[in-house]
């Protein structure tokens, strides 16, 4: 494939320094094609004219699954083609399949600064300068007004959860359109509050352990020593329970281990050693 100024060919030799570092300055989004599938030759060319037309706002990544499988695997690739949009190191977007140009515009406007609602700027000064209420009231009028735009609902949830309005925050973000939980930043905010909140209305560690004593397929008891590990830091035991549920039953709440796993990972800027043991494990969990 051509490799313009802002396009280049991805590999697991490169792909640290290619995807994970250069996302610490900009947008990555990486093109996950094989030659067998058909929809990824039409889609790179739509890729390729948006990276021209941004002149370096993002640059794009094409990595082909056939040579570099392990690279697709650590990645979750199930399908082709798959795009992932990857910012400071974390997959802030995942598509799979042929899109339209007009939907791509819109996924890169929302990450490249390209039609900010100014409003969100003034929200966010609201709130940081100690006026809350009214910060997180203006951002609840942009969400409204702009409700295509996810940077809003999803920068309000985060902050409802900073202010400890868990259950806000779940209503906000629960009521998205499911084109926008589907996206991997909002699905990483929702899987963080539903510990939050599991967490919140636990019973005691004593009790969970002594429930788990009894009946270790509890999957119910395992989860909620998971949210109470993670609400301590405790990385690696929340992981631990997680990687159970996964092992026992990866449909248990509809993935809720896999799901709270891959948040974690996000948590820890998906990088480190604990991430690689815990992502190596669930893979050989999954597969």
């Amino acid at each position: 494939m051509p490799a313009p100024q802002h396009i280049f060919e991805g590999s697991r030799e490169n792909f640290r320094e290619l995807v994970i570092e250069n996302s610490a300055r900009g947008p990555v989004l990486v093109h996950f094609w094989a030659e067998w599938a058909g929809p990824c030759h039409r889609l790179f060319p739509v890729l390729a004219g948006l990276a021209r037309d941004y002149g370096g706002r993002f640059l794009l990544v094409s990595l082909n699954t056939d040579t570099h499988g392990e690279v697709a695997r650590e990645h979750a690739v199930t399908s082709l083609p798959t795009v992932k949009l990857f910012r400071h190191g974390k997959v802030l977007e995942t598509v799979h399949g042929y899109q339209p140009e007009g939907e791509w515009r819109r996924l890169l406007d929302r990450h490249t600064g390209q039609g900010v609602d100014p409003r969100l700027a003034e929200g966010l000064r609201l709130y940081k300068g100690g006026q809350v209420d009214e910060g997180l009231s203006l951002l609840a009028q942009v969400a409204l007004d702009t409700p295509e735009d996810t940077r809003i609902p999803l920068t309000l949830g985060r902050l409802l959860v900073a202010q400890g309005r868990l259950e806000e925050a779940h209503s906000l973000l629960t009521g998205l359109p499911d084109a926008a939980k589907s996206q991997a930043e909002v699905g990483h905010v929702l899987a963080h509050l539903d510990f939050l909140r599991t967490a919140q209305s636990a019973p005691s560690r004593e009790n969970l352990v002594a429930r788990l004593a009894r009946d270790p397929a509890d999957l119910d008891a395992r989860y909620a020593l998971a949210a109470l590990a993670l609400v301590e830091d405790d990385f690696d035991g929340a992981l631990g329970q997680l990687l159970e549920i996964v092992q026992r039953d990866r449909t248990f709440r509809d993935g809720a281990g896999r799901r709270g796993m891959l948040a974690i990972f996000a948590l820890l800027g998906n990088q480190g050693e604990l991430v690689e043991r815990y992502r190596a494990l669930m893979s050989s969990a999954l597969h």
